[in-house]
């Protein structure tokens, strides 16, 4: 494995992926969800890693099945195009990027463990949830699924 450096580097970090779903461009996952050089390469490539490894395997029976029908990558799936891009991409990136952030920010104790760090860190935890839920819509948009299952009483 390559050295990372502590800080936020100028080199463009990108996280490879399976082949089959898309890598992951650190500046973009940066600019997205605003992080700012709080938070290292380092830091951020670990959460990216755990993200990329917890969406792959919800989605790994779903990618079987596309892969069995053909399609070689994610972005070859069938579906609607934006910015000449298949949505498909836009919503595996925002379960990533969303889990990505619920990971940092839930470990912001890690960064301050003053009495202000922990009360801000507990002011976070609806950001935390926010994130979460983003990630879990964006894996049920992918898969063509509602955001939620209601069934009458």
């Amino acid at each position: 494995m390559d050295f990372i450096a502590a800080a936020p580097s100028d080199k463009p970090i990108i996280i490879a992926n399976d082949g089959w779903f898309p890598d992951i461009e650190m500046s973009h996952l940066r600019a997205a969800m605003r992080l700012d050089g709080t938070v290292t390469d380092c830091r951020l490539v670990e959460a990216v890693i755990a993200a990329v490894t917890s969406v792959n395997t919800e989605l790994a029976r779903w990618q079987t099945k596309q892969q069995l029908a053909g399609y070689r990558q994610l972005k070859d799936v069938p579906a609607a195009q934006v910015n000449h891009e298949s949505v498909l991409l836009s919503h595996y990136r925002r379960a990533i990027y969303a889990l990505t952030k619920a990971e940092l920010v839930e470990h912001y104790r890690d960064f301050d463990s003053t009495k202000s760090g922990h009360q801000q860190a507990g002011e976070l935890e609806p950001t935390i949830d926010t994130d979460r839920r983003a990630a879990r819509w964006a894996i049920r948009d992918l898969l063509g699924l509602p955001h939620a299952n209601m069934e009458l009483i």
